[in-house]
């Protein structure tokens, strides 16, 4: 998104879409899922296990997420990111990110580039079955997949790879 939008020039219009429902991070694993913003009733799902797949610039609600949670001492919620960006130098709030990990044991990142540079530790290519598999919860009544990130990234990589892994609908959620 972000390489589109150094390109336009002052003047220049965009469409944009949205917002299409809203995710609420309560408290502990509980979350709040209103499909429609005329929703009135929230779907409320709980779980100890949260995986994220960010895309980009899709890493902003999975942070939103992952620092309410870590407001609460008492939250033990576990969250794995696999985060996809086209290079090293593309990955977004990374030292935050670090910090997160380093500082909280239940919060855990897996890094996907298209492009590597020579030692690079992390994985190289599209986020696959095999890659949210090894990096990610498995599919299981107390965990929930959020996912943001480009659509042909989710449409086509993403959505096939956690039905592939046995994730219900109920398990996902796309912002």
């Amino acid at each position: 998104m972000s390489q589109y939008l150094e390109q336009l020039a002052i003047g220049d219009t965009i469409e944009v879409s949205g917002p299409k429902g809203k995710l609420t991070y309560v408290r502990k694993g509980e979350i709040h899922i209103k499909h429609r913003i005329r929703d009135v009733v929230p779907e409320v799902r709980k779980c100890a296990k949260i995986g994220m797949i960010a895309g980009g610039t899709g890493i902003t609600p999975m942070l939103q997420v992952i620092r309410r949670a870590l407001q609460d001492p008492e939250d033990k919620t576990e969250f794995s990111l696999l985060f996809a960006n086209q290079t090293e130098a593309d990955i977004l709030c990374r030292d935050e990110i670090e910090a997160m990990v380093a500082e909280h044991s239940n919060v855990k990142v897996w890094y996907t580039v298209d492009r590597a540079d020579e030692g690079w530790k992390y994985s190289t290519g599209f986020v696959s079955a095999a890659m949210i598999k090894k990096h990610l919860p498995a599919a299981a009544p107390d965990t929930q997949i959020f996912m943001c990130g480009p659509p042909p990234m989710l449409k086509f990589a993403v959505l096939p790879a956690l039905e592939e892994l046995g994730f219900k609908p109920d398990q996902h959620f796309s912002f």
